[in-house]
């Protein structure tokens, strides 16, 4: 079944070039979306929209860790190794469980969403954009975005639910922040 919705997304590969565009985009181009949207909250943001994206980046790294561990522990051909796909972009053929970006994006969009529910939600369609375009350019299996899905729905909760006792970091990052001359003198805090 996994093979076959695999299928069924990426064989519209190379069939829409305006759906192809949107997909390679989405895969090569989302993560670096993430960070304008984490840097603008940081620099336009209050003192809580930075907190939340102290937070955003502790729950992606731990998120990406989760996914090195599995990696480790489990090894599943990337689509294209074992099957013969619409490959619209090159790949290292490294493990495919769980997606990193997918989990990236997800991981990213979750600790804002808790947080910040507008913003928060066009991250979680980026996600969602994102995770699709996984396998449709040929790169991952479904369960393999699913997978991504739940490290970080597991890995937000866990950081948003902890965080009260994780106060202090982002607090001491706001401070070193704010400590900075340039960053005080044009009255950014």
């Amino acid at each position: 079944m996994n093979y076959e919705l695999f299928q069924t997304i990426n064989q519209l590969a190379g069939q829409h070039p305006l759906l192809d565009e949107l997909m390679v985009f989405a895969t090569q181009k989302a993560m670096l979306i993430y960070g304008v949207v984490l840097i603008a909250m940081w620099v336009f943001g209050k003192e809580k929209h930075k907190h939340t994206v102290v937070f955003a980046t502790m729950t992606g790294a731990l998120s990406l860790f989760i996914n090195f561990v599995i990696g480790l522990i489990y090894f599943e051909p990337r689509p294209f190794v074992t099957h013969n796909v619409h490959l619209l972009l090159s790949h290292a053929a490294d493990a495919s469980f769980p997606s990193d970006h997918t989990t990236g994006a997800f991981a990213l969009s979750l600790a804002v969403l808790l947080r910040h529910r507008k913003i928060g939600f066009g991250m979680v369609l980026l996600a969602l954009l994102t995770g699709i375009s996984r396998v449709y350019v040929g790169h991952h299996y479904p369960v393999d975005i699913l997978g991504s899905i739940v490290v970080a729905t597991v890995v937000s909760i866990f950081i948003y639910k902890i965080s009260p006792v994780l106060q202090t970091i982002p607090r001491m990052i706001i401070h070193i922040y704010n400590k900075i001359p340039l960053v005080h003198k044009n009255g950014r805090s």
